[in-house]
């Protein structure tokens, strides 16, 4: 719930959203009420300001008039809606920065755009990956350190 609050997400908002993501099926907007014992009205609110983010999918089946929802991954609309436009700004900030010659503001400004830009190229291959593969990855953790050349070569400067 600490999350959900640091993001500005409503309770049912996070739970509908959840409830989805795990779900192997599309749902209705009465489906979802039903399995969150929540009035069909909040399940409807919810939907439709999950569907404004652009993190829920509405779509009909054939023979059937109630719409069904889905959802992709939070992670890549978080990326589109925040890390994407914040690389694109610092980039301005650094040319901008540059132009008033400030070179210590510019340095900053470029080590901090270089970097999210680089979260941002890794971000893009990881995506790219087979889910088991990005899973064993995962689990190496801190492990996976010991193959980073500097690091190995700061160890034995000890």
């Amino acid at each position: 719930m600490v999350l959900i609050n640091r993001w500005g997400v409503k309770p049912t908002m996070a739970q509908v959203h959840a409830l989805l993501y795990l779900s192997a099926e599309p749902l209705t907007a009465e489906d979802i009420a039903e399995a969150l014992s929540v009035a069909r009205s909040n399940a409807s609110s919810s939907l439709r300001e999950l569907q404004n983010w652009q993190l829920v999918q509405a779509t009909h089946q054939m023979g059937d008039r109630r719409e069904f929802f889905s959802t992709s991954e939070v992670v890549r609309q978080r990326v589109e809606r925040e890390i994407e436009p914040t690389i694109a700004t610092l980039g301005r900030l650094a040319t901008e920065a540059r132009a008033e010659k400030q070179p210590e503001v510019t340095a900053r400004i470029a080590s901090m755009h270089v970097f999210l830009q680089e979260m941002h190229g890794w971000y893009q291959q990881m995506t790219k990956l087979p889910p088991n593969t990005l899973r064993s990855l995962v689990n190496l953790g801190a492990g996976v350190t010991k193959w980073a050349p500097s690091l190995r070569k700061a160890k034995g400067k000890r």
